[in-house]
């Protein structure tokens, strides 16, 4: 007798344990930008764990695919990236040795940004000769909280199909990030008037869905063409310009080389913007947006 309730005891106790352990499983997903990880996590809350492959220190074209991310890929439950050919240098890779068919292209549990929204400077003419060049379009699309707000609502919904025992959660979560982002969007357009029509030269063209967004207006850009580094005959070319229809500021991602700016900055008083690429680690988006609009407005003249 005592032998059969120690028996259905440990039963109880396993059933117990098992539900337990399903009611708080986590899905794991795999971010290739920290944007993305931010907003996984945000939409997700404590029904994710999520890993980005990525940090705002790094340029995300040019990452090695190595062992480590192949082994997170490989655990998966969800892929959310950028697309549009950002990460066309080592996604596919990872892809291919993971082996997850979970995650793979036209499964459900492959989410890109780019596919979520419509992309700009889509090229008439795919030309190398004309420099890294994406032929679905920018694919920087982090910089209108416009579009984030529309992936938002697509990684919402992709959630509650690869994880629809925590649909309740994904659906809160969203209304929630969806009332608190359009009450910041609100927010920085106000403090953003002042920057509405002003002169800006890039680094790099990176920034056009934010000029789009602010009403900046792109008067150089650093490089010759994308991906190729400024030589001195092209710098000299634009000092001459710049002197005669002077910019207000030079903008700069964190993660690029400064060096072309500081010489420009130097011989025109042009002060350098240098902006994170994506939130730093544990940074929201709304934190990042508020420090980078905070960097924006208080630069110009």
């Amino acid at each position: 007798m005592f032998n059969q309730r120690i028996k259905k005891y440990s039963f109880g106790v396993l059933l117990w344990l098992l539900y337990a352990n399903v009611a708080h499983a986590q899905i794991d997903i795999f971010a290739c930008e920290p944007e993305w990880a931010a907003l996984s996590r945000t939409l997700g809350g404590d029904a994710v764990k999520v890993y980005s492959a990525t940090t705002a220190q790094q340029d995300p074209h040019h990452i090695q695919a190595r062992p480590s991310l192949i082994a997170k890929v490989r655990r998966a439950d969800l892929l959310v990236c950028t697309g549009a050919e950002l990460e066309i240098g080592w996604l596919p890779l990872l892809l291919r040795k993971s082996g997850n068919g979970k995650v793979q292209p036209g499964q459900e549990g492959h989410f890109l940004a780019a596919d979520q929204v419509s992309l700009l400077e889509k090229p008439a003419v795919l030309d190398r000769s004309l420099g890294d060049i994406h032929a679905s379009g920018n694919p920087h699309i982090q910089f209108d909280p416009r579009r984030i707000l529309q992936i938002a609502s697509a990684l919402g919904n992709r959630l509650i199909i690869v994880d629809p025992a925590n649909s309740e959660l994904y659906q809160k979560n969203l209304q929630g990030f969806t009332e608190q982002w359009q009450q910041a969007i609100a927010r920085w357009e106000q403090s953003a008037h002042p920057l509405h029509g002003k002169p800006i030269v890039v680094s790099h063209n990176n920034w056009i869905y934010m000029e789009q967004w602010l009403g900046l207006k792109k008067v150089a850009v650093l490089e010759p063409k994308p991906g190729i580094p400024p030589n001195s005959t092209h710098l000299s070319k634009l000092l001459t310009r710049l002197k005669k229809s002077p910019a207000d500021m030079i903008l700069v991602a964190s993660y690029q080389n400064d060096k072309s700016a500081r010489w420009l900055s130097q011989k025109t008083g042009m002060p350098i913007v240098k902006l994170a690429f994506g939130p730093i680690k544990n940074q929201t988006l709304i934190q990042w947006f508020d420090q980078i609009m905070s960097l924006l407005v208080s630069n110009p003249p």
